[in-house]
Parts: C-alpha cells; structure tokens; sequence
C-alpha cells in the first residue's frame, strides 16, 4: 500500500493569475503545480480585477496542483493564500463586492494619497505612526478616493479587504489578516501590532469593517467551509492559515525572518520590482513601506511599478526578441509607462534620450533594461541605508542578492542586474517562492512550526551562486543623471 502524504497547498494570488503548489510538508518537494489567469482593466491610470474572478482561478488552480500531484484529497492538511498587496475590496451586506477592486498599481488615488499626508502633518507623522507614507498604491488612499469619487458604493460598503483576506474568508468563513499585508493598509500601525483609531477616524472607517489580525500568517483561521470544500474537491477538515501578502511570503519561502536570514536583500523582477529584507530594525525612510513580516520582525520594501511588463513592452515596440539585447551606451531609457512609486512620480512618463541616427535598437532595449534595474537597485541602496547598514561596506556589499520573479529567470535581466549592481547573485531553484512561503505557512497553521523554519528546512531559498562582476559605474552616473535632471520638470 501505498505511504499517506501529508499535503499542503500554497496559493499565489498575483496581479495576473493564481498559481498553487502542492507540496509534500515533511521534505518542501513541490508534487503539483496549477495555474489560472486574471484579468486586469483600466485605462488613463485604473487598474482593477473583479475579486470573484479571483476566487474562481484560486479553485481551478488548486484543483489543478492537487491532480498534477497525484494526490487524494485526504491527504490534503492544509492551505494558505498570499495574495497582492493593498488592493481595496469593498464587500456589501451580502459579503460580495460593490464593484471591482482597485489594485495596487491604480495610480488615481495619488491625489487623496497627497491630502491625507497633508491632513495628518506630513510624512513624519506617518512614518512614525504606520512606517510608510501614502502614496497612490496604499489601500488607504484608494479608500478615500472610492469615498470620494463614488460615495454610494463607499457607503454601501460595509466591510474592506485586502485580496488575501478575500480569499481566505471565502475559503474558512473567518475574517481575518496578518500584520504582515495589513502593515500595507495605512491605517495598522506595526510597532504596535493593530490598528491605529486615529487613523480609522481620518478615514471615517469603523473597525468592524475590518479583519481581525492574526498574531502570524500561520496562525490558524479555520478550516473549509462546506462551500469551499465542495468548490476545491477537498475535504472540509483542511486548516486554512491566515494567510499573507506575497512579498511577506516570498520571505517566508526564501527563508527570511527571525528564524532564518536578517538583513539579506531580496531583489524580485515581475510586473513590479521590489526590493526588501527582513530585519529587526524599524526603518523610518519615506521612500520605502515599512511593512511587517509575517513573523513578527520587520520587512522594510521598496517597490517600482515598472520592471519586466514595461521592458517587455519596448521589445514589443522595437520589433525585438526580449533577449536580443546589448548595454545601452549612450542612450538612456527611464521606462516609467505606468507611473512610477518608486522614486514617487505617480504621473510619469517613459523618457527616452541619447538617440543616433546610428543607434542600434538593441541597445535601446538594453537602455530600457538598465533604467529599470537603475530604479530597483537604487530602492535597495535606500533600503540598506533605512536599515542602518552602509551600501558601500564590503561587508555589506558582498551578501548576495537572491533574485526572484520572472525576471530572474532571463539572461538580460540577470546580466543586467549583475552589472549595474556589482553583487553577487543567488537565483533560488525554487519557481514559485511566493507560493511555497504560503505552502510553509499551511504547514505551520497545521503543525504549529514556525514557517521560516520549516521553508528553511525545505531548502526552498537556495540555488545557483553567481559570482559578482565589475560594476558599471559609468552606467549607473548616466542614469541617474538623466533621471534627477528629468524628475523635477519631465517626469513631474
């Protein structure tokens, strides 16, 4: 007879699709994989999905893990979500949503986002009581600006979720966050581990809108409701976990936190770039989210709106394969289609300059790869710095960056980051960290392990070293003298 497994399943819920992972829990081996896309509309700077729309790729993409497995669904223990940060559902009386949800890279609530910095005293009041400063990304704004631009949905509205905890109350019937995601809310105060009422009063929330917050991301929610267990084919015994957001997880599941990795920076190219670490510092930099981790230390990020979609987008433009690249020379491309969050340019624009007659269009994608990883890499110097530690310092310089996201498995991209960064690499052999951090957050809601532990157990952070290379210095003096020549008057 064959030996029972226990199973658990870590869900991905993306901007662009849900991707799940059954995994063995005792060893981290990934038995399955399923994935089903969203969709994304909007124009002039919206961006949302319909919430139910997410829900149903969450049920064909864990059916799908749970089949290419090979596994029967008793031996399913438990499951966890991490899903986008900061996007806004608003749930009517009926708990369905009132419209579809803003996402977090709907950049029209930049201007609520400037009034509520504005009415709390500026960004030192916010980073002293949230750790971040609004910007159009933080669901706070986009809460204000739903008040503000549709009041009668707001006021029909009678509870707010992150994606996440959507998801997870579909699945258990609990609501219920992490301090993790909420710490991207602006209205949870970190350091405090709740939320904060004065902020709920800025923003005319009543707290029985809002989820409770779990101690952690593995604590356990519950388990299947009938619904949900009928929906995924699972039994209803399977534990849900709270859950968290994906960058939380993607720490999770590359072994960052307190019981693993502290202050080693993680560099994630998808349709975002960000940049973070896990650290027992509580940096105050209005340039970063001082989010928490989903353990209880700290997850200080840096995010940019435009990393591998916009890149891809210039190859699509130039007729070019996305690896038919060269270093850009001469020319400078500050790939900002869509915004930008990081340096805080919500109504931006690309910029491209240095162009010859005898300019080789490869080189004009290479450009649009550097100015992208320019941005990202120089979050994470910000970030360093937040942390109290010197970008300069060898000691510092040489940990090496793990590389993740879709990004991380292109040659251009890797060579690119490599270059302008002058660290070394670690592409961990893991495809899906974000889901596996959800998948070590099932096994701790299951077993009462800690999930940083058990990822680490797993092995999932680890994969190929690649040794650090010159850094191209005249590269980086270019960008970044385009960009801070440029920021005040082209990309205001």
């Amino acid at each position: 007879m064959p030996v029972s497994r226990s199973v658990v399943i870590g869900v991905d819920s993306s901007t662009q699709s849900a991707k799940a992972v059954a995994v063995d829990a005792a060893t981290g081996t990934v038995l399955g994989l399923g994935r089903a896309p969203h969709t994304v509309t909007g124009t002039g700077g919206a961006r949302e999905s319909d919430p139910e729309e997410w829900w149903t790729a969450l049920v064909a993409a864990v059916r799908a893990a749970v089949r290419d497995a090979g596994a029967a669904p008793g031996e399913v223990a438990g499951l966890a979500v991490a899903g986008q940060q900061h996007g806004l559902v608003a749930l009517g009386a009926d708990r369905r949503p009132v419209r579809p949800a803003l996402l977090w890279n709907d950049t029209r609530s930049a201007p609520q986002a400037a009034a509520l910095t504005a009415r709390l005293g500026g960004p030192a009041a916010w980073l002293d009581r949230t750790g971040s400063v609004p910007v159009a990304a933080v669901t706070a704004a986009k809460w204000q600006w739903l008040r503000e631009r549709e009041p009668r949905r707001a006021e029909a509205a009678t509870a707010l979720r992150l994606p996440h905890d959507f998801l997870t109350e579909r699945l258990c019937g609990a609501a219920v966050t992490d301090p993790g995601d909420a710490s991207g809310t602006g209205w949870y105060a970190p350091a405090a581990r709740g939320y904060d009422p004065g902020l709920l009063d800025l923003l005319g929330l009543d707290p029985a809108a809002l989820p409770a917050v779990a101690p952690t991301g593995a604590t356990r929610a519950g388990t299947l409701v009938p619904a949900a267990a009928d929906a995924l084919g699972l039994p209803g015994t399977v534990v849900v976990a709270a859950g968290t957001g994906d960058n939380m997880a993607a720490a999770v599941g590359l072994g960052l936190g307190a019981t693993g990795l502290l202050d080693h920076p993680v560099v994630s190219l998808g349709t975002s770039g960000t940049v973070f670490a896990a650290t027992r510092a509580r940096p105050a930099d209005p340039a970063l989210s001082g989010f928490a981790a989903t353990d209880g230390v700290f997850l200080p990020l840096g995010c940019t709106l435009n990393c591998t979609l916009a890149v891809d987008r210039f190859a699509a433009l130039l007729g070019l394969d996305r690896e038919d690249v060269r270093p850009g020379g001469d020319v400078v491309v500050l790939p900002y289609l869509d915004g930008e969050r990081t340096p805080d340019l919500p109504a931006a624009s690309g910029l491209v300059t240095g162009l010859r007659h005898a300019t080789d269009p490869r080189a004009i994608l290479g450009a649009a790869y550097e100015g992208a990883a320019f941005t990202v890499l120089r979050a994470l110097d910000g970030l360093l710095a937040a942390c109290g530690l010197d970008p300069a310092d060898p000691a510092v310089r040489d940990r090496p960056l793990r590389l993740i996201g879709g990004g991380a498995r292109g040659r251009a991209w890797t060579d690119t980051v490599r270059r302008l960064s002058g660290r070394p690499l670690v592409l961990p052999a893991a495809a899906e960290p974000v889901a596996l951090g959800a998948a070590a957050l099932a096994a701790g809601a299951v077993t009462g392990e800690d999930p940083v532990a058990v990822a680490t157990a797993w092995g999932t952070g680890t994969g190929e070293a690649l040794p650090a290379v010159p850094r191209d210095e005249e590269a980086l003096r270019r960008i970044g003298g385009v960009l801070d020549a440029a920021a005040p008057t082209l990309l205001a």
